[in-house]
């Protein structure tokens, strides 16, 4: 793997065993990320988008073939390395938002960070900050229910990107939201993680989104191939 590389997966087979059958979601797949680099992952329903996200996400591990993190083989590590890593180096954009509902935007952004052992006051003056580059400082206090979906997805934003990871993931971020909400929305992530030197992938159906980004990656018959 070259030094400049922040991941690499390389030779990649997903294989689901259901009853007697065998499934597999992809074979012999290759990808590799520069830092900084954002990039459109696109196919079809069912193409395994996802499944790819949740090995690179260390979520899932692969059948066969590695998955290196700046120079290191991170396929087949435990439990505990794997939480770690995803703390250290990894943020996570679902396209439902997931928000905890009794906590505050604040709160929810806090939260990571605190588990990550920072002190609540720097906690508090992060996410303060994100949240206000996200065009939600007015809404600090407000809990999930009272935000709309676009704000609720952009407190998501803020809270995978509030341990500054190297490699953000994101599945369908804008998917639930409608075209002027997943448009705005998408500007501020895109602006961010260029802004903090963040490494993406972001799985997406929309090709006009797909096409601001810096390359993108067609997931197509168990192959990942330049769109």
């Amino acid at each position: 793997m070259s030094n400049s590389l922040l991941l690499e997966a390389d030779g990649l087979e997903r294989t689901y065993i259901q009853g007697d059958n065998q499934l597999t979601i992809f074979r012999n797949l290759n990808l590799k990320l520069e830092p900084g680099e954002i990039v459109a992952l696109v196919g079809s329903s069912g193409a395994g988008k996802s499944t790819l996200l949740q090995m690179i996400g260390l979520l899932d591990t692969p059948t066969r073939g590695k998955i290196m993190m700046a120079g290191k083989d991170v396929s087949h590590l435990n439990d505990e390395q794997r939480t770690l890593l995803r703390r250290q180096m990894l943020g996570f954009v679902y396209q439902f938002h997931y928000l905890q509902p009794e906590f505050s935007a604040l709160e929810n952004v806090m939260l990571p960070m605190m588990i990550n052992h920072v002190s609540k006051s720097q906690a508090r003056e992060k996410a303060t900050q994100l949240l206000t580059d996200m065009k939600l400082g007015a809404r600090l206090d407000h809990r999930p229910a009272r935000l709309s979906g676009g704000e609720q997805q952009r407190v998501a934003i803020a809270r995978a990107l509030a341990n500054d990871p190297k490699i953000l993931l994101a599945d369908e971020p804008t998917g639930n939201l409608d075209p002027n909400t997943a448009d705005s929305v998408f500007d501020i992530l895109l602006n961010l993680a260029r802004e903090k030197n963040v490494s993406a992938i972001i799985a997406t159906h929309n090709m006009d989104l797909a096409q601001r980004m810096d390359r993108i990656l067609e997931l197509k018959n168990g192959q990942l191939k330049p769109y």
